[in-house]
């Protein structure tokens, strides 16, 4: 037959492409449903525990440049932590301009509660980020009390009253270097609703909770806000020196604990909660925009697969649907529609721990190609100079920082 006949090749192949890419989608999304630990899921709290008989020491060391806004809301949740043991709080004021430290201090007055101590670093040489150059100072003011643990908290992080105890008792009982909890981000504005809970989604999707706690998996990643580590595993994987360039450092911490023997915990928090606004989607963009590229390791043909994966997983769907309504083919749509079945499916738990209503579970697609975008603009700024900036600092690259002598 003639291809100048009345077969419509060309629509022929169009359709063919169509149902092969819906297809596809589904595939993955079988897979990504069967077979990648269970992401999907909520139920990753803190382990079951018993009350040690006699409770460690522990330091508390806050990093906080520029926080004097939240602390307010949450240092004084840190000083009332009620906890057994010996505990104290550093905070360490990374060349805060706007009286973080004065705040501080001010807050413990009015509050009381575990002592608070306030150390001042200084900048932080060539080959640190500002947060990790704090840390170190935070960990090396709290060796003087000699803690079994560290607890590592985020300035604009919250903590229920028995949040320290309950971490020491889930480390203590479950023989674990560092059990770290992803703190609840606040859903409050229209974009916070479209975007937060998409980012635990994708960030469990990454690293899976349950195979970051199995025994022999190389799977690592904690949550920066809420991180309690054994002194002793930091002092033998080198923290925070040996990841001391690390942009995504809480991921790289728990990647460092694991290559040396330790055991990492990660699950979702119920009392333990970020009080940080990203009330407009600019806010949003920033967070994460700003170590996006450095996730895929600045590597452009890493950036390239990533978003042919984010294309065919959640953009493909939607378009097969419509597509395939448009042709009347029921193939292409039925593949698509349950495509996005599914997804929007896996999301539902994570809507329902986020308290947010169901109907948001089918514009998942759209917030993943927000995030496609943003990956694309963080991989935009680090090319022209702009990549990985925080609060007025810009980090090079790994590759580009000189080795310790």
């Amino acid at each position: 037959m003639s291809r100048r006949g009345p077969f419509p090749w060309g629509t022929l192949r169009q359709v063919s492409a169509i149902v092969w890419s819906a297809a596809g989608s589904l595939a993955a999304w079988g897979w990504l449903l069967l077979c990648q630990g269970w992401f999907w899921r909520t139920d990753v709290r803190l382990p079951p525990s018993r009350e040690p008989e006699a409770w460690p020491p522990v330091c508390v060391v806050v990093p906080a440049r520029d926080e004097a806004a939240v602390l307010p809301a949450s240092l004084p949740s840190v000083l009332a932590q009620d906890y057994p043991g010996r505990a104290e709080v550093f905070l360490v004021d990374d060349g805060s301009t706007d009286g973080t430290g004065e705040v501080a201090r001010a807050l413990a007055r009015r509050h009381g509660g575990l002592p608070l101590t306030v150390v001042s670093p200084g900048e932080p040489p060539a080959g640190w980020t500002g947060k990790l150059w704090a840390v170190r100072h935070g960990i090396a003011s709290a060796r003087a009390r000699d803690p079994e643990y560290l607890l590592l908290t985020d300035a604009d992080i919250a903590h229920a009253p028995d949040s320290l105890r309950r971490l020491v008792a889930a480390a203590r009982s479950g023989g674990f270097d560092v059990v770290s909890q992803m703190a609840r981000l606040r859903v409050v504005s229209l974009w916070e609703r479209l975007v937060v809970p998409a980012f635990v989604y994708f960030f469990a999707q990454l690293y899976p909770f349950r195979r970051i706690a199995r025994p022999g998996t190389r799977t690592a990643a904690a949550a920066g806000g809420c991180v309690l580590l054994r002194a002793e595993a930091a002092a033998r994987a080198r923290i925070p020196d040996a990841i001391r360039h690390a942009v995504i450092d809480d991921v790289a911490l728990a990647r460092a604990v694991k290559r040396g023997g330790g055991r990492v915990w990660l699950g979702l928090a119920d009392r333990v909660d970020s009080v940080r606004p990203y009330p407009a989607l600019r806010d949003l963009w920033r967070m994460v925009s700003r170590s996006a590229y450095t996730q895929l390791r600045h590597s452009p043909v890493l950036l390239a697969g990533t978003v042919a994966g984010l294309a065919l997983v959640y953009l493909v769907p939607p378009v097969a649907v419509v597509a395939g309504a448009a042709a009347g083919n029921a193939v292409a749509g039925g593949l698509g529609a349950a495509a996005w079945l599914v997804m929007a499916g896996t999301y539902l738990p994570m809507l329902r721990y986020y308290r947010q209503p169901p109907w948001l579970a089918p514009l998942l697609p759209f917030t993943a190609f927000l995030y496609l975008l943003m990956t694309v603009d963080s991989a935009v700024r680090h090319h022209r100079g702009r990549g990985a900036a925080w609060k007025g600092r810009t980090y090079a690259r790994p590759d580009a920082v000189p080795e310790e002598g």
